[in-house]
C-alpha cells in the first residue's frame, strides 16, 4: 500500500468569467519512505497539489488515498484528528507562535492529544538535537535566524511521528546557504525516520537531491529526470 496515491486528481475554482481548472486529472504515487519533489511556476497548482494530500483542501474531483483510505470520508473532528496523527508541515513561513520558546513551539502538535506530558517534552528536546539546535530550546523565535526557526519547524512537524512529511517551499524565504542546509535535513530526516516525503518548490538545486521529481505544467504531471 503507497501511502500517497491520487487517481484523476482535478481541482477547479470558480471565477467571474467561469471555472478555472488548477489540476486536470493528475495520477501519482509516492512509495512507502520514498520522496517526490514537485517543481513548477507561481500559479501552477503545486501548493493546492499539497494542500489536497494533506487534507487541508478538498479535491473538486478524482480518488485520494492517503495511508490506505480516503480522507475525505471522514467527519471534519476525524479528519483533523487523522491529520494531526499522521502528516507533518513545513511551510515558506515558519509560522512559530512568537510567546513561546522553541521547545514550546515544537510541542504544539501534541497539545492535540491532550496534556502535554514530561515525555512530550522530551521528544522535543530531542527533535531539536536533531536539527541542530540543541541548545536553542529556551529562545524564542525573535532570538533565532531565519534558518534556525525553519529548524523548528521541520521538529515541530516530526512532533508526533508522522508517516507522511509535506513541505511547500521549506526554502523560499531563505538565503542559498541556508537553503541548502534545511533542504538536505529534510532529505535526512526523511531516510532515518523513513517517512514518506513530498516537497514543492521553485529550487531546481533542491529538486535534484530527490529521488523522484515531476514538474506542474497545464495541470498535469511530467516526469522529470
Amino acid at each position: 500500500m503507497n501511502p500517497i496515491s491520487v487517481k484523476n486528481l482535478t481541482k477547479t475554482f470558480p471565477t467571474p468569467v467561469g471555472s478555472l481548472e488548477i489540476l486536470a486529472g493528475i495520477n501519482a504515487e509516492v512509495e512507502p519512505g520514498g520522496n517526490l519533489a514537485v517543481v513548477g511556476p507561481s500559479g501552477s497548482g503545486k501548493s493546492t497539489f499539497l494542500h489536497i494530500i494533506g487534507t487541508l483542501d478538498h479535491p473538486s474531483a478524482g480518488v485520494v488515498s492517503v495511508l490506505g483510505e480516503n480522507p475525505f470520508e471522514l467527519a471534519e473532528a476525524k479528519l483533523a484528528e487523522f491529520r494531526n496523527q499522521n502528516i507533518g508541515f513545513v511551510f515558506q513561513d515558519h509560522h512559530l507562535l512568537p510567546q513561546l520558546t522553541a521547545c514550546e513551539n515544537v510541542v504544539i502538535p501534541a497539545v492535540a492529544q491532550g496534556k502535554v506530558s514530561e515525555s512530550h517534552r522530551n521528544r522535543a528536546i530531542s527533535l531539536l538535537q536533531r536539527v541542530g539546535l540543541g541548545d536553542r530550546g529556551d529562545h524564542r523565535p525573535a532570538q533565532l535566524s531565519g534558518g534556525e526557526r525553519q529548524r523548528v519547524a521541520v521538529a515541530r512537524a516530526l512532533m508526533n511521528q508522522p508517516s507522511i512529511l509535506l513541505a511547500d517551499e521549506p526554502t523560499g524565504s531563505l538565503d542559498r546557504a541556508n537553503a541548502e542546509s534545511i533542504g538536505q535535513l529534510l532529505l535526512d530526516l526523511q531516510s532515518q525516520d523513513d517517512v514518506t516525503l513530498v516537497c514543492v518548490t521553485h529550487n531546481d538545486d533542491l529538486a535534484q537531491r530527490f529521488d523522484h521529481k515531476v514538474r506542474l505544467e497545464q495541470g498535469q504531471f511530467v516526469e522529470l529526470k
